[in-house]
């Protein structure tokens, strides 16, 4: 098939490594300096896409980023008549807007933590008091997986409120806060393949949210994964799908706008059971470099399935196993990141047996440059966990840039409360 994947980062590289080796030929707008094809469209240009789409023959659409999904990107694919796997930008309002995420939540009886929206310093301030301990602090539109901060106590929620509506560090993402329940448990992400009320789960994963060893420093995009998350088995599992993916797509439906696409539920397990934290639209980032990997299956015939609603007669196989991503971040990251440094070492780390996704990097004569904040995603597949992070960190160690951050214990230690 003649497939376009739309984004840049590290889920994009893994989305076109996973359908290129089924044979499709793929192309990336606009890609990065590992992704095949590319075309230099942005992901928020839609009328490009579409015009791009129609006039490339493109049989398969797959849109990797959130941003374009919540600006309706997909129906203005659908409108053109082209296939496009990813859900519509009323669908994707339940990560585009976390007050509308909540809400869902409540109407439609999934489990998830206490809550209040707040849309002013003032609100916010006085909603505290409803907290027994300091809330998680969100900027309830994108913010690019930096909105959300973790107050140590009163004082440090009160600054996260003033850097939200008096700086505004996050811009219009935060002219609405959610104010949330700080949960304890471990946190792992499940996805799946929705097509209106039937869904296929994939197999779970669990990432590495703060920048340092030991779940220490500041919340970043992710600086690496893991799957399956051992903490979730069979049973689990099956539990969550029907109380965290199966409300919100008879939700869906019965308001008229069927979910198709990724539907991905961040979860806390906690004591009284899996809580969902928040959702998102799409492939998760670092998780997309770990689930593709080990799924044994065409992934075009899982999204068209999807679109063409065919996916109640579709079973997903899984190679068995493990796999781990470490992801190396250039330097100044995650508040600054330091642009244009050259990068050695990839074909050694893909000697090495594995797979080096790029994400923020770009071309340049001597060969590929740091251009963004995570810059490679080093992903191990192995027969088991032991191993997958074995073979990951030995590509870690043969790649090279200035600067270059990494944890070193991914899939070692097995993050908490986040």
């Amino acid at each position: 098939m003649r497939i376009l994947v739309v984004g840049g980062g590290g889920r994009e590289h893994a989305l076109a490594w996973s359908l290129s080796r089924h044979g499709h030929r793929v192309w990336c707008a606009p890609g990065n300096a590992g992704t095949p094809g590319n075309i230099p469209i942005a992901a928020d240009d839609l009328a490009g896409l579409v015009r791009l789409a129609r006039e490339g023959h493109i049989e398969l659409v797959v849109v990797g980023p959130e941003a374009p999904l919540v600006a309706g990107l997909v129906d203005a694919l659908t409108a053109a008549g082209i296939a496009a796997f990813g859900p519509s930008a009323a669908c994707a309002a339940l990560e585009g807007s976390k007050a509308f995420s909540k809400d869902a939540m409540a109407r439609w009886g999934v489990a998830t933590a206490a809550s209040v929206t707040v849309t002013s310093i003032e609100d916010g301030l006085a909603a505290l008091d409803r907290f027994d301990v300091a809330p998680v602090v969100k900027a309830s539109g994108l913010a690019a997986g930096k909105g959300v901060i973790v107050p140590d106590d009163r004082a440090g929620a009160e600054a996260a409120l003033r850097l939200m509506f008096i700086e505004r560090a996050f811009g219009s993402a935060a002219d609405e806060v959610v104010l949330e329940q700080r949960l304890i448990g471990r946190e792992v992400s499940v996805l799946a393949v929705c097509s209106g009320t039937e869904y296929r789960l994939l197999v779970p994963a669990q990432d590495h949210k703060r920048l340092g060893d030991g779940d220490a420093g500041p919340n970043t995009g992710g600086m690496g994964a893991f799957a399956p998350a051992p903490s979730l088995g069979g049973d689990l599992l099956a539990t969550v799908g029907d109380r965290a993916i199966a409300p919100i797509l008879h939700g869906m439906v019965d308001r008229g706008t069927p979910y198709v696409g990724v539907l991905y539920a961040g979860l806390m397990l906690t004591d009284a059971g899996p809580l969902v934290l928040e959702y998102n639209c799409r492939l998760g980032d670092p998780e997309a470099q770990v689930i593709l990997p080990l799924l044994a299956d065409d992934p075009a015939e899982l999204f068209l399935a999807a679109v063409r609603g065919t996916l109640s007669g579709l079973t997903l196989s899984w190679t068995p196993g493990a796999a781990a991503t470490v992801v190396m971040a250039a330097a100044g990251y995650p508040d600054a990141p330091r642009p244009g440094d050259l990068i050695s070492g990839l074909a050694e780390a893909e000697a090495a047996g594995c797979h080096v996704f790029h994400a923020g990097t770009a071309e340049s004569p001597q060969g590929p440059r740091t251009a963004g904040g995570r810059v490679l995603a080093v992903t191990g597949v192995g027969a088991d966990l032991d191993a997958a992070v074995a073979r990951a960190y030995a590509g870690v160690e043969a790649i090279a840039f200035a600067g270059a951050q990494f944890r070193h214990d991914i899939g070692r230690t097995i993050p908490e409360a986040t």
